[in-house]
């Protein structure tokens, strides 16, 4: 995205006047190509048709189709002040999918309504896609002001209507402008029609919209991509999102929360005199503490005030591609920047067809090219920011096996009732959902899973029995993406410690599934977590064999029928 232009988005109900506002801008600003308008002109001659500005956008859209400029999604124009990319496309879908899915991303949105025809069906369509694109900075263009004779009262009639609904969706608009696009009456200085209008332009409104930060400007975000060991050094590679980074900077590492220092960058030939990178660069980092970090963790510098969100539930607002509908229950892979989580379908908030923006009136599966607000619970804490601070971290895809079946962002926390679903620690401070008290049947060529649910807080005496699983009255339990490591004692829940805490050796050490970690002094923990942190696809089962032992606590029984 050019980010030294500011990306705006025009909406409003068919024949609101949006053509004839687009057009008479881009004629205003000079932003046609030489002889359109006279091009225009002539045809709605030879047509019989009296001209419409609407009709420049159309010949403008053609030229950009003949190779003069680049997208037909991207209108440009320029005004004294700065350049503007208006995000257009033809028809709702395409649009939508550019925008669910981050790949477009505007800055502030001008909603247009008729002044005589007021607040229509399409145009409460428009306010709640503004909503949930998490675009806040809008103003209202009260178009075609020449067919209520100027009059105020019809203006600030509309206006309160416009208003009233936007409060129900939780915004508020920046500003109400009353305009005659046709007439150019407000666009490029006040009109002498409208004496009792005392604002902005539409222009000087325009020139006063505020941009987004650039990438460099905004807080560092880095993903981590790898891990590697080098002469006993461990580099930290990956790339910078968002901010810039130094050496001598503090960071926090999410979603643990582990926080160290940057010592340098590691790079062939080595610099000594490079002590800084910016968003846009790929580094290698040699930080002050060995941490066990690993791929899709999250790096923030430790000082700025804006940190991501850590949950292992979020809403989103998501384009599905798929061939076979989302439905409640259903688990993906849910990608985000180089994190990757499975991701079950908690429920589906709201869903709407992309082609007409006909809210749906059954919210029980999300079909080919719906877009549609759904909350995922994941089964590890997921890193993320809302898309309008943070593109990369705020937007995700979904894959199903091998298919990316959809994508979107996220612009708000979820609020809403949570499913804690396994065994939940809380040690007053974090929750932890496990699996470890779950049992497991043999139901003909298959396993099944009974998942066991309960709640317990420090000092709660634990289920250690069940059906299929025996635990002892002593152990600890690891979690190492969280950094974090519970601790029972006597059959009851103690304390959760960091993972640099020390832990007593003879104490057995299990995963969150009720596995046992199988520590030797040939075999010692550093080793185990140095394995998990390069652990892939192609690793796993190799790893999984190596290192754990469900056996140890479980057994599988055969369910009858």
């Amino acid at each position: 995205m050019d980010e030294s232009a500011l990306h705006i988005v025009m909406v409003g109900h068919v024949d609101h006047g949006k053509s004839t506002v687009i057009g008479r801008l881009l004629y205003s600003t000079g932003a046609l190509p030489a002889g359109t308008i006279d091009k225009v002109k002539r045809i709605a001659k030879e047509t019989g048709k009296p001209f419409e500005y609407a009709y420049l956008l159309d010949a403008f859209e053609e030229e950009q189709k003949q190779g003069i400029t680049i997208d037909t999604t991207r209108l440009q124009f320029k005004t004294d002040k700065r350049d503007y990319i208006i995000i257009d496309a033809p028809g709702h879908q395409e649009f939508l999918k550019n925008m669910i899915s981050g790949a477009s991303n505007a800055e502030a949105a001008f909603l247009i309504v008729d002044a005589a025809r007021g607040v229509e069906e399409q145009t409460k369509r428009h306010a709640y896609i503004l909503k949930l694109l998490g675009i806040r900075q809008i103003y209202v263009l009260i178009n075609k002001m020449d067919l209520v004779d100027y009059q105020e009262a019809q203006f600030n009639k509309v206006q309160q209507h416009v208003q009233d609904f936007l409060q129900t969706l939780g915004l508020t608009a920046v500003s109400y402008l009353p305009l005659s696009a046709y007439y150019g009456e407000n666009l490029l200085e006040n009109s002498p029609k409208m004496p009792w209008y005392t604002g902005k332009s539409f222009i000087e409104t325009l020139d006063s919209a505020k941009a987004h930060k650039t990438s460099e400007q905004r807080p560092l975000r880095l993903p981590i991509q790898d891990v590697f060991k080098f002469d006993d050094q461990r580099i930290i590679a990956g790339r910078i999102e968002a901010g810039t980074l130094n050496v001598g900077d503090d960071i926090t590492i999410y979603p643990s929360g582990r926080q160290t220092k940057v010592t340098g960058f590691a790079q062939w030939p080595q610099d000594e005199h490079l002590q800084s990178h910016q968003a846009g660069e790929s580094v290698g980092l040699l930080l002050e503490d060995e941490f066990f970090n690993q791929r899709g963790e999250i790096i923030t510098k430790t000082a700025e005030n804006s940190q991501p969100v850590v949950d292992t539930v979020i809403q989103t607002n998501l384009f599905w591609m798929g061939e076979q509908p989302l439905v409640p229950g259903k688990t993906y892979k849910l990608k985000i920047a180089t994190q990757q989580v499975t991701a079950r379908v908690l429920k589906i908030l709201k869903v709407t067809d992309a082609g007409d923006l006909k809210a749906r009136q059954n919210n029980d599966q999300v079909r080919l090219n719906d877009v549609a607000e759904v909350v995922f619970q994941t089964e590890q804490p997921l890193v993320y920011d809302f898309f309008n601070d943070q593109h990369v971290t705020g937007r995700f895809v979904l894959v199903d096996g091998y298919d990316v079946t959809g994508g979107g962002t996220i612009t708000e926390r979820y609020q809403g009732e949570r499913e804690l679903e396994g065994a939940v620690f809380n040690d007053g401070q974090q929750q932890y959902q496990l699996s470890l008290f779950d049992n497991y049947y043999l139901n003909g060529d298959h396993i099944e899973t009974e998942a066991t649910e309960g709640q317990y807080a420090l000092t709660d005496e634990l289920p250690l029995t069940g059906t299929s699983y025996h635990y002892p009255t002593r152990f600890n339990i690891i979690l190492p993406r969280q950094n974090r490591v519970i601790s029972v004692d006597h059959g009851r829940f103690i304390k959760v410690v960091s993972l640099e805490e020390q832990l007593t050796p003879d104490v057995p050490l299990i995963n969150s599934i009720g596995a046992k970690v199988k520590l030797d002094p040939q075999r010692p923990l550093k080793a185990f977590l140095a394995e998990q942190e390069t652990l892939n696809d192609k690793t796993k089962t190799a790893f999984y064999q190596k290192w754990l032992d469900f056996s140890a606590y479980h057994q599988v029984m055969i369910k009858e029928i």
